[in-house]
């Protein structure tokens, strides 16, 4: 698994973890998506040959970059697509992380929420998919019961 090279030459990559100041970042979320796909040992060339496979932009230095929090300006809509494909993650999730990270967006998807309904929705949306399935037949178990009762 290749490591950023920030501060390192032409070629050179280090095998240590990232920074930790660029883990701690406040407005990181883009960069923490390219640092946990390169953590799971997808290397930097691996996400750019993945983009140019896709016929998308986005290179090896760049995906580096990201994962340092050391890209300035937004994304471009088809750099956006580069990154999507070089992470194989939904171009909407993708273009949610940058929105966060160089826009400063704020989701009100749940707005008019408690704070109850927005922390079961965001522990759910961390779980696997097998995981989700169990606690929705949880869930609707119970409204039967309840039906049932009532």
């Amino acid at each position: 698994m290749e490591a950023p090279a920030q501060g390192l030459g032409r070629g050179q990559t280090s095998p240590g973890p990232l920074p930790e100041a660029a883990r701690d970042i406040d407005r990181d979320d883009l960069s923490r998506l390219v640092r946990e796909v390169n953590d799971a040992g997808v290397s930097f060339q691996q996400m750019a040959d993945r983009a140019a496979a896709a016929g998308e932009k986005g290179s090896k230095p760049y995906f580096q970059k990201l994962a340092t929090n050391a890209v300035a300006t937004a994304p471009s809509p088809d750099l956006l697509r580069g990154i999507a494909a070089g992470l194989r993650k939904p171009l909407t999730v993708v273009q949610r992380a940058a929105a966060v990270q160089f826009l400063d967006y704020q989701a009100t998807e749940l707005s008019g929420y408690d704070d109850d309904v927005r922390v079961i929705v965001a522990h759910l949306a961390g779980m696997e998919k097998i995981e989700r399935k169990r606690w929705l037949a949880m869930i609707e178990a119970s409204e039967r019961a309840a039906r049932e009762e009532g």
